[in-house]
């Protein structure tokens, strides 16, 4: 198995953003997305004194990285939970407030070196991509019954793929003739649809395919919606959150929900600003950060990475 899989993305960046805000004894850091717990154990190494609480809606990662993080003890609480239900996992615990919260938005790397969970478009497996396999439905589901119009929306919103009319109509016509079960038949369906100049761009034809059934197959950037502005509002006055997401549509949400926290939102021409109307937030990163290019020749993974990070300076009013 490639080595490449344990390596946690701008990992030390991330701690580095969160650090001011964990020196603190009893300073609490939520994991949202736990996966094999790089970052968790990164976090607990660091910062002696932090709790951790994790989240993971996958119990394989959650079983896994139990045994990772057995070491720590009660420092460390693992959830089962997908990461917009924060409030009510932190209701539960009778946490409060906590002064950080990191989010990294790729697939687990477990999910995509499991073969059997089909999230690879390189190797044939069976078309599931949920990335928890008690509950919704399975990409195979999505291709075999959603309407044209609705699958042709999905790959242009989720997977930006312009060749996407071509797609679904070839994925329509072999539906019918036999529903979809593995990954693939439907990377040799793209493969086939696409015009010769399609395919010489961007790596495997399918990727973008694959990655808009995923999102749709796990509601990701619904739930991320909702995360995001939580997780924000579970921070305490000088709690920091640090995110790191893989496509531009990640990206721009979290852009969306910092730059709204950061910005003054008072009436033009009032002498003071009233503090319901300063911001709640401060950006600590310009723009979004990249990987460096060492890295990414370390750990291929890490190319499509952008990591944004915000300060909490104050209370919500009202």
């Amino acid at each position: 198995m490639s080595q490449s899989r344990h390596v946690p993305v701008m990992l030390q960046r991330c701690l580095d953003l969160l650090a001011p805000a964990l020196q603190e004894p009893g300073a609490v850091v939520v994991d949202c997305t736990l996966g094999l717990g790089g970052h968790s154990e990164a976090l607990l190494t660091r910062f002696p004194d932090a709790r951790l609480v994790a989240l993971d809606r996958d119990k394989e990662a959650l079983r896994l990285s139990g045994e990772r993080l057995a070491p720590y003890g009660e420092r460390a609480t693992l959830v089962h939970a997908v990461y917009d239900e924060l409030p009510d996992v932190l209701d539960r615990l009778g946490v409060p407030r906590v002064q950080g919260v990191l989010f990294d938005l790729g697939v687990s790397s477990m999910q995509l070196d499991e073969a059997d969970r089909g999230f690879a478009y390189a190797q044939d497996a069976p078309l599931d991509m949920r990335m928890d396999q008690t509950t919704g439905m399975s990409a195979a589901e999505v291709l075999n019954t959603y309407p044209p119009g609705e699958l042709v929306r999905i790959l242009r919103a989720y997977g930006e793929e312009k060749q996407a009319k071509r797609i679904v109509s070839a994925i329509v016509r072999e539906r019918d003739k036999e529903p979809f079960s593995n990954s693939a038949r439907l990377v040799e369906l793209i493969r086939a649809a696409l015009p010769q100049a399609a395919k010489r761009t961007g790596g495997n034809p399918a990727k973008r395919t694959f990655q808009a059934l995923r999102i749709e197959v796990n509601g990701e950037l619904s739930v991320l919606e909702r995360a995001v502005p939580a997780a924000v509002e579970a921070l305490d006055v000088g709690g920091r959150i640090a995110v790191l997401s893989y496509h531009s549509l990640e990206d721009r949400l979290v852009k969306q929900v910092f730059a709204a926290g950061a910005a003054n939102t008072a009436p033009p021409g009032l002498p003071v600003v009233p503090e319901r109307y300063a911001p709640r937030l401060k950006l600590l990163t310009r723009g979004a950060e990249l990987p460096t290019e060492q890295e990414i020749a370390e750990n291929r993974r890490a190319a499509p990475a952008r990591l944004r990070g915000a300060q909490r300076v104050r209370e919500s009013i009202g």
